[in-house]
């Protein structure tokens, strides 16, 4: 028996959804870079969803059903109340409130598509509701209800916020939420997967895929790169704090990728928008910072930025909390989860790897008074 230790380079399913080809990714054959510079977030959604981009009416018709799925109710309200009570984090009050809404689903089959399609839509927009309610709650804000006007993306903005989305905030949000809505079989996708693939709910697949989202080498990561640049603070201390770090043979966070190798193509997008968005706010050093960075370890260690290392940046200069980060990268994967789930109901086998025994062996039972 061999074995690939994370399962690097072991293909475990097939899949329509994305693929990553050498420093290619598409969406259902769309390149992102086309997905990125053109499409809705909703569209995206309905593409990994349905395998198609929508049509106007139907562009129409989801974005209503989105709209309406993007006001909380008054039981997971009360549970989020006492969530902020006890300052829970923003990822374990999101993990626990997504298994809730699973709790008052008077829906008993968990894998009939027609069904799972209308709970798709509502976890969707449950995921903006729950983040900013949260959010407002615990800075003691009245909520925002959204707006049937704006996008997706500028509903959670405004929602979170309470104002109105610049086009430039709207721009960037929405990338920013089209870039991370999908990724092949990262970490949380699998696990996810994994998850339905015993024909276990959509909530149960999503709550698992946010726990596995939580950790720094995944979806925290670009919490970790802004709180790098706090520490920082100044331009011209950027590279002796790099060399420090790279000298205690710490991790640079937001650097390199388990899959790409000569550069993650979502990160250029970002990287712009950072360079605009410090701009207009008066915050430039914050992208300055991340490019004298990004040049220096791209030079000395041959790691070019991911999608984690200029979002940190974009999220800040929108005036969004740093433990929102994680729960944001959260919300715009729903999207990729959901298709995940989905495809894994459609041509289900459930999922049983092995793995191979390196302890002792030929031990025998030995009364406890002889131990």
């Amino acid at each position: 028996m061999t074995t690939s230790k994370g399962l690097e380079g072991v293909i475990v399913a097939e899949t329509d959804i994305s693929s990553i080809v050498g420093d290619q990714l598409t969406y259902v054959g769309y390149t992102i870079d086309d997905l990125a510079e053109n499409a809705l977030f909703e569209e995206v959604v309905f593409l990994l969803w349905h395998k198609r981009l929508p049509k106007q009416d139907e562009l129409t018709e989801f974005s209503e059903k989105l709209f309406s799925a993007m006001t909380i109710s008054d039981d997971i309200f009360n549970h989020l109340e006492m969530m902020v009570k006890n300052e829970a984090t923003p990822m374990d009050v999101l993990r626990t409130a997504v298994s809730l809404l699973g709790v008052y689903d008077t829906q008993n089959n968990y894998t009939d598509e027609t069904i799972n399609f209308e709970r798709a839509i509502y976890l969707q927009g449950q995921m903006a509701a729950i983040i900013t309610t949260y959010s407002r709650l615990r800075e003691n804000q009245e909520l925002v209800t959204p707006k049937k006007t704006y996008t997706y993306a500028e509903n959670f903005l405004h929602m979170l916020n309470g104002t109105d989305i610049t086009p430039l905030e709207s721009e960037a949000f929405n990338k920013a939420l089209v870039l991370h809505a999908d990724h092949e079989l990262n970490a949380s996708t699998f696990t996810s997967r994994v998850c339905v693939a015993t024909l276990s709910d959509l909530y149960s697949g999503m709550t698992s895929a946010i726990g596995a989202l939580k950790g720094p080498l995944h979806g925290g990561a670009n919490e970790q790169v802004i709180n790098m640049l706090m520490e920082i603070q100044e331009v011209d201390q950027a590279i002796p704090y790099i060399k420090e770090k790279i000298a205690n043979k710490e991790k640079i966070m937001g650097m390199g990728h388990r899959v790409y190798k000569s550069g993650d193509p979502r990160a250029k997008h970002l990287k712009d928008m950072s360079k605009k968005l410090t701009s207009k706010v008066g915050q430039e050093k914050w992208y300055q910072m991340s490019e004298k960075i990004e040049s220096y370890i791209k030079e000395h260690k041959g790691l070019p930025a991911n999608v984690d290392f200029y979002s940190a940046s974009v999220y800040h200069s929108m005036g969004i909390k740093h433990d929102l980060f994680t729960p944001i990268f959260a919300m715009s994967r729903t999207s990729g989860w959901v298709a995940h789930m989905l495809e894994q109901y459609r041509n289900n086998r459930l999922i049983r790897p092995r793995a191979e025994y390196v302890g002792p062996t030929d031990q025998s039972y030995k009364p406890i008074h002889e131990r």
